[in-house]
């Protein structure tokens, strides 16, 4: 069966392009504007993250088994997704579950600058993780 991915897919490209945006117009941003397209990259990085975390459970439930899924923890279902050449990084999955954990904190610049900083490095890799569930959705 073949899994509707048009979500995860809008919501890692909004997530580049708000990224892609943030780190062009930021230097020359007033401090008080910064705050604001930093609050938005991270509200595409909180959006993009759930999309892809939940991409990964519902491709293991349906291609390997719902009871491989069932009651696992994040680090777990991570590890699946790895084994199931889906992601590369478990560590980097798991940095960017803190930053999702923590995003709501965003009001705290020193967590906004962390987060943030998550976001970015979540682009590659969720784009790298679109292509491989595109590529066995099947």
């Amino acid at each position: 069966m073949s899994l509707d991915l048009t979500s995860l897919v809008r919501s890692v490209e909004a997530l580049r392009r708000s990224a892609d945006e943030a780190a062009k117009a930021m230097p020359t941003l007033p401090e008080g504007l910064v705050e604001t397209v930093r609050a938005g990259v991270i509200q595409h990085f909180e959006v993009a993250y759930e999309q892809c975390w939940k991409a990964m459970r519902r491709w293991i439930e349906v291609n390997v088994g719902s009871e491989m899924v069932d009651g696992v923890t994040r680090r777990e279902l991570f590890r699946l997704a790895a084994e199931s050449r889906l992601i590369g990084d478990i560590e980097a999955w798991m940095e960017f579950h803190w930053g999702r954990n923590h995003a709501s904190h965003t009001y705290d610049p020193k967590i906004a600058g962390e987060v943030y900083a998550k976001a970015r490095q979540l682009v590659p890799l969720a784009e790298a993780f679109v292509r491989a569930i595109e590529a066995r959705n099947d």
